[in-house]
């Protein structure tokens, strides 16, 4: 019996190694500028990504252009590292975090995204992107560099052609009357807020939150000269507007429970909070302006304490939606030029690809 058990044993070890080893089969070499290989795993992993996105399995054919994407992509990150374009990690983090915010309707960092994925779903960023892309936040990072730099690369090279796009004033309109229940005003209020760290003094924060708040109540300084004084960087506290939704994700950036946002909303222009203590700091609030919910017409203005007007957003909307459009076309034209027999060695064809795509067997 023992040695049947350990026939069974090696026999699971061999398969498993197997497996192993048709995960690190090469299937092609990109040459362009450096030597890059693109392995079975590396395909297996690209194409999860996409059928999470998608909620189905890719087939044989599709893996096969998946297996095109990533030599392309490669091509152009190869030509682009040629051309000397790279992008600093800081401004990924910033496109990372702007993508999200504006998912969940507020400007937020890492922390207080990863805070509020864990209180609507109870599992943190890293696994919610994880369940949805089959990429942790560090591998979508480096995902979206590429991304960004393969783009950067394509625009260096269309420049003149892509800053001639421009949506027309036809088609401004048209979608304005397409869409005119989607531009609306939401209930907002605009937030003055001065908040004191409480650092190695929680006695002197306090005292400083106090004094704002009782000179601010005898109009003895102004919001705007506040705000002056929480300029430097040594200052101590910051200072300044904001303009506040009724949603979660505002309560939660305001450091308050949604209850309570729904509270300072029923308060009157004018109103100024006592002061209030956080674990980290203490804050004053006051409401400087209310604005109803409301549809815009074309020419009214998007957001409050701006000058941009419904159709000007509209234009520069569509024409960034069509300078992509123009930027995919350039970056599928600039890719298959580059995907040429004398920059990739196929490894793997014909039949002989075919099978190792076939991850069923």
């Amino acid at each position: 019996m023992k040695k049947i058990i350990l026939a069974l044993f090696v026999l699971l070890a061999s398969t498993a190694a197997v497996f192993a080893q048709s995960d690190l089969q090469v299937l092609a070499v990109v040459k362009y500028n450096k030597s890059e290989s693109i392995t079975v795993k590396q395909l297996k992993a690209r194409c999860e990504t996409y059928e999470k996105q998608i909620g189905k399995k890719l087939s044989i054919d599709e893996r096969k252009q998946v297996l095109d994407a990533l030599i392309e992509e490669k091509l152009v990150l190869q030509a682009a590292a040629k051309a000397g374009i790279s992008i600093p990690d800081s401004n990924v983090t910033s496109y990372f975090l702007s993508q999200m915010s504006a998912q969940v309707g507020a400007q937020v960092t890492e922390k207080e995204l990863n805070d509020l994925v864990m209180q609507s779903q109870g599992i943190s960023l890293d696994q919610l992107l994880q369940n949805q892309t089959g990429m942790n936040v560090a591998e979508y990072k480096t995902y979206l560099k590429n991304q960004l730099i393969a783009q950067q690369y394509v625009v260096t090279q269309r420049q003149a052609e892509l800053q001639k796009v421009a949506a027309t004033d036809e088609q401004v309109r048209q979608f304005y009357e397409g869409n005119k229940s989607s531009f609306i005003w939401d209930d907002m209020i605009k937030l003055f807020a001065v908040v004191i760290p409480k650092g190695t003094n929680a006695d002197e924060a306090k005292l400083k939150a106090n004094d704002f708040r009782n000179k601010l109540a005898d109009k003895k300084i102004t919001t705007d000269e506040i705000i002056v004084q929480g300029t430097p960087a040594d200052a101590g506290f910051q200072a300044g507007n904001l303009l506040v939704h009724k949603t979660e994700a505002y309560a939660l950036q305001l450091g308050m429970t949604f209850n309570n946002l729904l509270w300072l909303f029923g308060q009157d222009v004018g109103f100024l909070s006592d002061v209030e203590e956080t674990e980290k700091d203490y804050r004053v609030v006051k409401i400087e302006a209310k604005y109803d919910a409301k549809m815009l017409a074309i020419s009214d203005i998007v957001q409050p304490d701006t000058t941009i007007t419904v159709y000007e957003y509209i234009r520069k909307t569509l024409t960034q939606q069509l300078q992509m459009q123009a930027l995919s076309a350039a970056a599928t034209e600039i890719s298959k030029g580059l995907n040429v027999p004398e920059n990739v060695d196929l490894k793997k064809t014909g039949d002989a690809l075919t099978k190792l795509l076939d991850w069923s067997n």
